[in-house]
């Protein structure tokens, strides 16, 4: 199936090479090209300072990976051994904001250089820098983004933008969708909207990109306002993508369709479900913490009411909230197919939160998001789940994506008095194990009392076999945690100097090494409780209590 994959995208990508990569369609994109833009739309996003610190003197970070480079010179925009993530980061120009952030003329010349640049190795088409979402992505940067670097350049440079900035968007209006589904073809649509509505007479290209748009939200927004690919983060840029499009089409005079404004009214509050009290959002399905400041400031450009949500039953995730604690779970069945490419097999998984500090946690993603990392980071064991026999609950695909997986994932939730039971079952180890996994969380409502039951129980009719299993709960790199009462309870003191006490029955309570990566590139180190025992032909049942320690008188 693998084999299939890739031989496929070879094939794709040689049709295209054929399709695009000729002078005749070189000349085909050609035409006027204007010469100011119609509207210019804001862009309130901050910029990363270091990051453009780091590029003016001559590194390029992106997506886990520095390139080097003469800071006076050129970058090699195809580096070899870079990642598609890595090209898809230097091709899309997000970090011309990081060198707004630092500020002043040297980083606005750096960026006419760097832009210059491109259009000398990059104008025409290649494989590379013109996919359908790095080229939306760079067509909304270099409009959004104008007055920073190309309000004040001389007449050849902006002749020179422009002229290729009306090649792009001619391009983009010939292939889209281009097969791309999920948050790629949002970033698609986006530039293609940037291009229509700020080029003067790129009117059609704009409509154009509307009905797309009018197509893809009902299925990538689902009732509850996640996004289909069950990722925070991918929730968080598919909004600022909307906001950005809304944007583009006031300063234009353009009415704005329902489902857009629908879709970031409903979006907003799902976006407030997956914060943690710290500001950053949880670790799902390859989602990254995220920077604070960017989503307060998302959340203040969608300008849409409404509080976070309790249950997102359609996306699949529980949110328990009791006084300063949070708890969320992954209730949902992974992504479809086409939707799933940075999806976990993290069934049931949680994450605990107190105030503004994080206790339980999943261990994050790469940025990379392929590679040894993906097969690491993806699978059940780097989730505070449970793991049947060192098996993922689906199948972690190297080249992104999952194979196998739970067909399906059951929920109910029950309130009483500000306490709060979800009961999540998925038989994603039914397959060869014939065992269902059902987990039981339960929230008091003073928020200082958190009891879970985790079963294996057979399939019916099934009489499985004895199998190993491992329930983990990850923690934070801030937390420590100490073994008392001879493996039978573990102390989880937070930098705020709070204890909370982890028992459990049936198991020993053991710590071993883990690492986290929700946040910088490189992995931090951390630990985990691990609660290892077997599965008999009757299944087994762990119940475990998380209570926080009063501190004596």
């Amino acid at each position: 199936m693998a084999a299939m994959g890739k031989g496929a995208g070879r094939f794709r990508s040689g049709m295209a090479r054929l399709a695009y990569g000729n002078p005749l369609y070189s000349l085909m994109l050609g035409g006027r090209a204007p010469g100011a833009l119609a509207v210019v739309p804001p862009d309130p996003w901050p910029g990363d300072s270091g990051d453009g610190s780091a590029l003016l003197a001559g590194v390029l970070r992106f997506a886990g990976q520095s390139v080097a480079i003469d800071p006076s010179g050129e970058p090699h925009w195809r580096p070899p051994g870079a990642s598609p993530v890595w090209l898809r980061a230097l091709h899309g120009f997000d970090w011309m904001r990081d060198l707004r952030a630092v500020g002043g003329d040297m980083a606005r010349r750096r960026a006419r250089v760097l832009v210059w640049s491109w259009l000398d190795h990059n104008g025409g088409w290649n494989a590379q820098a013109w996919t359908p979402d790095a080229l939306g992505t760079r067509v909304a940067n270099w409009i959004g983004l104008h007055d920073f670097y190309c309000a004040s350049a001389d007449d050849e440079f902006r002749a020179r933008v422009f002229e290729s900035l009306a090649r792009q968007v001619r391009h983009l209006a010939r292939v889209l969708p281009a097969g791309l589904d999920g948050a790629p073809l949002i970033a698609a649509i986006k530039g293609l909207v940037y291009g229509g509505f700020c080029l003067p007479g790129h009117d059609k290209a704009g409509y154009d990109a509307l009905r797309l748009l009018d197509r893809a939200l009902p299925r990538q927004i689902l009732p509850d306002g996640g996004h289909i690919e069950r990722n925070p983060s991918a929730q968080l840029r598919v909004l600022r993508d909307l906001i950005d499009m809304r944007a583009v089409l006031r300063v234009a005079r353009v009415d704005i369709p329902e489902s857009l404004q629908h879709a970031i009214d409903r979006m907003t509050p799902a976006l407030r479900f997956f914060r943690h009290g710290d500001g950053g959002l949880a670790l799902f399905n390859g989602g990254r913490e995220e920077e604070p400041a960017l989503i307060d400031t998302v959340l203040a450009q969608a300008d849409a009411r409404g509080r976070p949500l309790k249950s997102a039953p359609h996306v699949g995730f529980e949110r328990l909230m009791a006084s300063r604690t949070l708890v969320l779970i992954d209730t949902g069945a992974p992504p479809p197919a086409g939707l799933d490419g940075l999806a976990h097999a993290g069934t049931l998984s949680m994450e605990v939160s107190v105030n503004k500090e994080r206790l339980i946690v999943n261990c994050g993603s790469h940025p990379a998001q392929r590679g040894p990392w993906r097969a690491a980071l993806a699978g059940s064991a780097a989730h505070s789940t449970v793991v049947v026999a060192d098996i993922n609950s689906a199948e972690v695909l190297d080249q992104g994506g999952l194979g196998r997986r739970p067909s399906h994932v059951g929920c109910e939730r029950q309130e009483s008095e500000g306490a709060v039971l979800v009961v999540a079952t998925h038989n994603g180890y039914s397959k060869g194990f014939s065992l269902l996994h059902r987990r039981r969380v339960y929230l008091a409502d003073n928020g200082e009392d958190l009891r879970g039951e985790d079963i294996l129980e057979p399939v019916i009719g099934a009489h499985p076999s004895e199998q190993p299993f491992a329930i983990r709960f990850h923690l934070h790199p801030s937390v420590e945690p100490t073994v008392v009462q001879g493996g039978a309870q573990v102390n989880l003191r937070l930098p705020s100097g709070n204890v909370w006490r982890l028992r459990a029955t049936g198991v020993m309570l053991e710590l071993a090494e883990s690492i986290y990566l929700g946040t910088g590139d490189e992995p931090r180190r951390s630990a985990q409780i691990v609660m290892q025992g077997h599965s008999g032909p009757d299944g087994v049942t762990v119940k475990w209590a998380l209570r926080r320690e009063r501190k004596a008188a």
